[in-house]
């Protein structure tokens, strides 16, 4: 719907259509789940998309960061029925490799030119227990000394010493969330298909815990390698036979997820690998060496799980610690930036990698958090979004982005809140972290400040007095979860004593405000009394009920009119509807009173906040309070929250936002909208509430609160190819009745590549303002085929300050015969000598609707500039030619003059503005020119513009002393004193704010 080009609902059943008949095919592909087991091992296209999908589902390595990615278009060719190779480990590595390396939706927004091998970036892993050194954790640009006896995964397999006694090696590879864990299993995986790592097994056999903590039925050690991989089912390997196993590698992944318990009482002992037990008890005793001892065991889990496995059972631990170098960092963006289009490096990429490999080596807030590569990620995610956005590529917002990253990262998890593990003891992570750091997050909000202090997280986080269960959770949430969201704050521990108490902020920016939008959204931010009457109304709405049913069958028997008063129980719940649909109306004006902030309007645009936030600011910068901060992307994270693909996301991590909810919060805020959008907004807060609508995703809402719009201003915002994705797809979203008066895109930095992307918003104005832009001879065939189209409805055209040259031009000309609509065209300063001229005085003729025509301060001579004064006195309707600051003569200027004025009594004027004087007089046009110039002088051609004052002072000494009379010397007197105060200006050359806009 937000594509360019209006989609019928005709369309979308064309889709819907589509997207069923694919359905049927898969399900005649795959026709029942037997068939199924019995000729694949991996899931077919329906069930790719869902965490909690069947056996064969390994969730936690597709995603990059240890969880499910949604491959809703996974279209591999699962098996090869030619293939010859009936090896069933052969079969089982071209298996493996099709699955692993299948790309994710999320990754094909960087092109789809890559594969997980040109995208992997070995992270820093140091062979380290837990209890060395300060923790399990370490800190950006420190251990340097230990990089240099880093080990990769598969050398800590080089038994050495623990090859004694002929049993297999056990190792924990443990990390903070985010650190790259399942992306370090599943590059390993590749390798091991591949051949290039992990020569000495013959097989590697990978599961996910998560898969395996929800399977309920007991099973033994083969009956559960040939339920995941039924080629396997029959291999020698797993026999428990001789010494077979010693060639084979187990991979278990997210170790955290399981409850094991290594006490006898609890997980007896077994050696058989066809005995039936639990999948708990079959890896505990794998872990064990009584199960298939020879076998060696790979374990990855958080940090806060390291302790579930009992020492004596690891042979060595392992600690990834993600990127702790800027050049690490630096080769993973380059990973995901450089190549653009066809595998071709991108200038554009170059520039924006070198600028933030600048930014990470000053050591700054995102250096620390591109630590870890989960970080790494979101900033690649955002930088591709802002720079990269592509008319033909999928939808993006970035409410969506922060959204997937959120659902990679913690997509199903829980935390049990009781000694039972049932559905109703669950509470989603995701929610968790909502009420906790969420809360800490809005508080800073609503507080204007972006640090905290450990009091402030104890405050928020720790909260009050709570249970030994709820005691062990948080401690659980403070090691794995906390730090993936605060980290310390890099500028003010760097001035801070070592008395002063550390300072703490989101590791990136922007998720505080997403995560204090997400809070207000789904209704945490209640008060007391809204708390109270919510409890109070589930208790009488559901007493009522029960009460209800039996005071009817007793009315019927004893028709008192008193039973009638228990009918007052369902008010109150109706009471309470009222009290939350102001609550929700409450959100909206939230939103609307953040979005408009009197003390914001005139910082930069949203969008080029977020960017400097991840490049750095380039030159000299604003002194601002340490602690104070402007949070402009909170309310538009709150619209982006509202929109039905994020909030079906939320869903799946267990944050419900109710329909309802989303109506009664769009009914107010579309009122406030349309409010503030009447008043006349600066350039960078319509940018914003453009950004906005478009992240609200709803055209009716985006069409309702345009109406009021007449004018869209964006004169000086700094335009890419995101925003103009934008403001197109924003105003696309209007009925075709619409139009505005004027489209300001002044100063904007357009280029040839961004007109192409602002063509859908063209058609829905009068005026359409493009001066001082990058546009060249090229752009004109765009304008022109625009001024071609049947109903356009253009009616002034500004391309002052453009480099069009007379090529430009002549495609301009050549929508001339076709146009209607236009009346004024101003090509000021825009690169035209003699020959465009004399071309244009030729072919004005075959338009019948131009009034104004502005050709000022081009290279146009006496000949050609006469022949188009000419051309204008013939044509039927244009009564204005600029002509000012062109190569004229005096002479040439006298006969322009003359020219202007009719022959006979009763013909047509034609005002031709060459100069501040005509003949020895004052010309009438003087102010109009003198203030075009004053306005544009400091951004045109500055000797060029003081040569031409110089002659304008000139004419006026002349003329003041050809007239006697007092008034008209005095005349002269006040237009040298203008034109003078210009000339100083010039001269001082003074740079005291943007672009002026010429009309």
């Amino acid at each position: 719907m937000w594509r360019f080009g209006r989609t019928t609902r005709t369309g979308v059943l064309k889709r819907t259509r589509s997207c069923g008949a694919q359905k049927d095919k898969l399900q005649k592909t795959y026709p029942t789940f037997t068939q199924r087991r019995a000729n694949l091992s991996l899931p077919p296209v329906g069930v790719c998309h869902a965490r909690k999908t069947g056996p064969f589902l390994f969730p936690e390595w597709i995603g990059l960061f240890g969880s499910s990615w949604s491959s809703s278009s996974c279209a591999v060719r699962l098996y090869c029925s030619g293939a010859s190779n009936t090896d069933p480990i052969e079969i089982h590595k071209h298996k493996l490799m099709l699955w692993f390396n299948h790309l994710p939706q999320e990754e094909k927004q960087f092109g789809g030119y890559f594969s997980p091998e040109t995208m992997h970036v070995e992270p820093l892993i140091l062979e380290k227990r837990p209890e060395e050194g300060e923790g399990s954790s370490i800190s950006p640009y420190r251990e340097s000394a230990s990089v240099s006896r880093s080990p990769t995964v598969d050398q800590l397999f080089h038994l050495s010493q623990s090859e004694e006694h002929g049993r297999g090696l056990n190792v924990l590879l443990y990390g903070a969330v985010g650190t790259g864990k399942s992306t370090v299993v599943r590059k390993l995986v590749l390798d091991w298909c591949s051949g290039s790592k992990l020569s000495q097994f013959k097989l590697v056999v990978p599961f996910s815990c998560e898969d395996l903590c929800r399977s309920s039925k007991p099973m033994s050690l083969r009956d559960l390698v040939g339920r995941k991989y039924m080629h396997l089912r029959r291999t020698p390997f797993l026999s428990g036979e001789g010494d077979q196993a010693r060639e084979v590698l187990f991979i278990f992944n997210g170790m955290e997820k399981m409850k094991l318990d290594f006490r006898i009482g609890s997980s007896e002992l077994c050696s058989d690998p066809n005995e039936v037990l639990s999948s708990e008890a079959v890896v505990v005793n794998l872990l064990r060496k009584y199960l298939l001892p020879e076998a060696s065991i790979l374990v990855t889990t958080r940090l806060s799980a390291v302790d579930r496995i009992p020492k004596k059972y690891v042979g060595r631990y392992a600690q990834i610690c993600g990127f702790n170098d800027p050049d690490r960092q630096r080769a993973y963006f380059t990973s995901r930036l450089l190549l653009q289009s066809r595998g071709k490096p991108d200038k554009e990429a170059e520039s924006l990698i070198e600028m933030l490999y600048l930014n990470l080596q000053r050591e700054s807030q995102l250096a620390a958090a591109c630590f870890l590569p989960s970080y790494c990620w979101l900033t690649c995610a955002t930088l591709h979004f802002l720079h990269f956005t592509d008319v033909k590529a999928p939808i993006r917002t970035l409410t969506g982005i922060y959204t997937s990253f959120l659902r990679l990262n913690f997509g199903g998890e829980v935390m049990a809140t009781g000694s039972m593990s049932s559905q109703e003891q669950q509470t989603s992570l995701m929610l968790y972290v909502v009420r906790t750091v969420g809360k800490l997050a809005f508080d800073g909000v609503t507080s204007k400040r972006a640090s905290f202090s450990e009091s402030d997280l104890e405050q928020w986080i720790g909260g009050k007095t709570k249970t030994d269960e709820e005691l062990r959770q948080l401690a659980v949430f403070r090691t794995d979860v906390l730090d993936f969201f605060l980290v310390p704050c890099v500028e003010y521990n760097r001035i801070v004593t070592e008395s002063s108490e550390k300072r703490y902020v989101f590791a990136i920016p922007a998720m505080q405000e997403y995560l204090s939008a997400l809070y207000v959204v789904l209704g945490e931010n209640k008060s007391a009394l809204e708390k109270v009457t919510k409890e109070v109304s589930d208790i009488v709405g559901q007493t009522s009920e029960d009460l209800s049913s039996i005071m009817n069958i007793l009315s019927k028997l004893i028709p008192f009119r008193i039973f009638a008063i228990f009918n007052l129980l369902k008010l109150f719940p109706k009471l309470f509807d009222r009290l939350s649909a102001l609550s929700k109306g409450r959100i909206a004006n939230t939103m609307a009173a953040e979005m408009f902030r009197s003390e914001d309007s005139y910082n930069e645009d949203v969008l080029d906040q977020v960017e400097q936030s991840l490049l750095g600011v380039q030159g000299p910068q604003l002194k601002q309070e340490a602690d104070t901060k402007s949070f402009e992307l909170y309310p538009i994270f709150m619209g982006g929250l509202l929109h039905y693909g994020n909030r079906r996301l939320l869903d799946q991590l267990g944050c419900d936002i109710k329909s309802t909810t989303v109506a009664q919060i769009t009914r107010t805020l579309k009122k406030q909208l349309i409010k503030e959008s009447r008043k006349q907004q600066p350039a960078t807060e319509l940018m914003d509430l453009l950004l906005l609508l478009y992240e609200f995703q709803n055209p009716r809402l985006t069409s309702e609160v345009l109406k009021s719009v007449k004018v869209v201003n964006l004169s000086t915002v700094r335009m890419t190819p995101l925003k103009c994705f934008v403001l197109s797809s924003v105003l696309d979203c209007t009925p075709s009745s619409f139009l505005l008066d004027e489209l300001n895109l002044s100063s904007c930095h357009i280029t040839p590549d961004l007109l192409s992307m602002l063509w859908p918003a063209f058609h829905n104005t009068h005026c359409l303002n493009l001066q001082f832009n990058r546009l060249d001879s090229e752009s004109c065939i765009l304008l022109r085929d625009l001024l071609l189209e049947p109903n356009c409805t253009v009616k002034t055209l500004h391309l002052c300050d453009n480099l069009l040259s007379d090529r430009g031009v002549t495609h301009l000309l050549d929508a001339l015969p076709g146009n209607k609509s236009l009346q004024k065209l101003s090509l000021m300063h825009t690169g035209l000598g003699d020959g465009a001229a004399f071309e244009l005085a030729e072919r004005l003729s075959q338009h019948s609707g131009l009034q104004e025509l502005n050709v000022a301060y081009n290279n146009i001579g006496d000949s050609a500039a006469l022949a188009l004064v000419d051309a204008c006195r013939e044509h039927p309707t244009i009564h204005t030619v600029h002509l000012y600051l062109n190569q004229l003569t005096d002479v040439g200027k006298q006969s322009l003059h003359v020219r202007g004025v009719p022959q006979e009594k009763n013909g047509r004027r034609v005002k031709a503005l060459a100069s501040v004087t005509a003949d020895s007089d004052i010309s009438e046009d003087w102010h109009p020119i003198l203030s075009v110039i004053g306005k544009n002088s400091l951004s045109w051609e500055r000797e060029r513009v003081r040569e031409q004052l110089l002659v304008f002072l000139k004419d006026l000494e002349w003329g003041r002393k050809q007239n006697q009379s007092f008034w008209k010397r005095l005349h002269f007197h006040r237009v040298e004193r203008m034109v003078r105060r210009t000339l100083r200006m010039l001269e001082k050359g003074s740079t005291t704010g943007t672009k002026p806009v010429t009309k």
